[in-house]
């Protein structure tokens, strides 16, 4: 079983009369995007398309998603056949506040510096909604919308010869040595409710986990985000299209270890669930015959105490791990950053500390609701001050302390 990536690059985006991509331009025809946007969900009443490109004076407030277009060119089945995808686009779809826990990406400045979408050709969506929706229904909407507009966009591939083709072949396919290391990857979701959901083939995360997947299944989209857990540490569709532990994991395979599959599991609320969902992950670990586990996950504070169940577990039974993790340590970095810890844990890598605060200069263009910008979490009601210019924590700006380890943020020894 193997899977190709062809990946086309793209030197800028530009509005033109009709969507197309040539000479390395991606030109969008805005108009016919917003008409086909309508016509796909009644609960649209409105769709403004901009574009930010990287270093341009222009701030996105509330992003909800970030997804990269492309479509399955060939193939009978996920994680077969080939993909086409617009390397360096996004589309990022924002709008008026849902989960209290949606962020904003600045183009150039300070706030540059953190989010990984600073550096993407992103075309904003910033959509309208019928009133009346309750918040699932208003999520449920603009998630739609962002996949619609990424297969619209990235139909323009569909003919093209990619410049560059990544092909990934399924492990059993490659023999690897016996004294290679077997690692399995733990791939924590967020599925908590309460607009903090995880899609798998369209279907909500709650529903069937946690269980094994074929990796090539991961990186021909087969998540989708649908969740408001803070901009800092969300992981967006773009971030499942593009995660890096899976990636390195393939890349890896039979160098200097043997990977050894990926198990999904949920982050769900109760106590009980929680420890009745790390056990039956154990198991699977345990079947995968895993000597090491990378654990990665998503959001903070309850999630935390998944982790660290798992770390546990797979500890006490002699399998090492390492989880990946944010912090939330205060503003100076000396709170408590973990809202649980287990003294197994003694392989934990540190994405940053999303209290940290950041003065984001003012900028010339701003995309999405001004209106409901002290609202996110990280900001404050006097955020924003007289000049433009905001004051937020990472937390408020998307991906600055990703979990899957697709951040800018990095450490020295001092």
């Amino acid at each position: 079983m193997t899977f190709e990536r062809g990946n086309i690059a793209v030197a800028d985006v530009r509005l033109g009369e009709q969507t197309e991509l040539c000479n390395g331009v991606l030109l969008v025809d805005k108009k016919r995007l917003a008409e086909f946007l309508l016509s796909r969900d009644d609960n649209i009443t409105s769709c403004l398309i901009s574009l930010a490109r990287p270093g341009d004076s222009t701030r996105i407030l509330c992003v909800k998603d970030v997804v990269q277009p492309g479509c399955k060119v060939w193939g009978q089945g996920p994680g077969e056949g080939r993909r086409h995808v617009l390397e360096n686009v996004a589309i990022v779809t924002c709008g008026k506040i849902v989960g209290y826990q949606e962020g904003i990406i600045d183009m150039s400045g300070t706030g540059a510096l953190y989010s990984p979408f600073s550096r993407t050709f992103n075309v904003v969506l910033d959509i309208a909604v019928v009133s009346g929706l309750t918040p699932h229904q208003h999520e449920e909407t603009i998630r739609n919308a962002g996949l619609v507009a990424a297969d619209f966009l990235g139909e323009t591939t569909r003919a093209l010869r990619p410049d560059t083709i990544q092909t990934f072949s399924a492990q059993e396919d490659q023999p690897v040595s016996s004294h290679l290391p077997r690692v399995v990857y733990i791939y924590m979701l967020l599925s908590q409710g309460l607009l903090h959901d995880t899609y798998i083939f369209g279907r909500n995360a709650r529903e069937g986990l946690p269980r094994t997947i074929e990796p090539l299944m991961l990186l021909d989209g087969a998540i989708t985000s649908g969740n408001c857990v803070s901009a800092c540490d969300k992981n967006t569709t773009w971030h499942h299209q593009n995660n890096p532990v899976l990636r390195e994991l393939f890349r890896r395979h039979g160098r200097d270890l043997d990977f050894g599959g990926v198990v999904l599991t949920t982050e769900p609320v109760s106590l009980a669930v929680k420890e009745s969902s790390a056990q039956k992950t154990i198991i699977l670990v345990r079947e995968l015959q895993a000597k090491g586990v990378i654990l990665s996950k998503e959001g903070f504070g309850n999630p935390d105490a998944d982790q660290m169940l798992l770390t546990r577990g797979l500890e006490q039974i002699g399998i090492k791990v390492v989880a990946i993790t944010d912090e939330f340590a205060g503003a100076d970095g000396f709170s408590q950053s973990l809202a649980d810890s287990a003294m197994e844990a003694d392989g934990v890598v540190s994405v940053g500390n999303a209290n940290e605060r950041v003065l984001l200069p003012p900028m010339e263009e701003l995309l999405g609701p001004i209106r409901d910008l002290s609202r996110l979490a990280g900001a404050w009601p006097h955020s924003l001050h007289k000049d433009g210019s905001l004051e937020v924590e990472l937390q408020a700006i998307i991906g600055a302390t990703n979990e899957l380890g697709m951040q800018r943020l990095s450490c020295r020894e001092v």
